[in-house]
């Protein structure tokens, strides 16, 4: 399956860990990277400085459903049941 031209929902529903070029403590989940152009495109798709998280997310039938909006509310789900428990 291909990504969806101007999506962008996994560059901003999951939260991101290791370092972005212009977040270096990578991203919380919803916030929006700074490499998602105003076409929600990545601008650093296929550079080395594209973080490993992003390079493993492939799209699926179920990831990014029908809608972006869809693509939002399943990794805004996913990213909620499997965020570490509060002490």
């Amino acid at each position: 399956m291909k990504c969806r031209d101007h999506c962008g929902a996994c560059c901003i529903a999951p939260s991101i860990k290791s370092p972005i070029p212009g977040m270096p403590n990578g991203k919380p989940a919803g916030v929006r990277c700074v490499q998602l152009d105003a076409q929600n495109m990545c601008k650093i798709f296929g550079h080395p400085e594209r973080p490993a998280f992003c390079g493993g997310l492939q799209p699926s039938v179920e990831m990014c459903g029908d809608t972006r909006e869809q693509a939002i509310a399943w990794l805004t789900h996913l990213e909620q049941i499997t965020a570490p428990a509060l002490p």
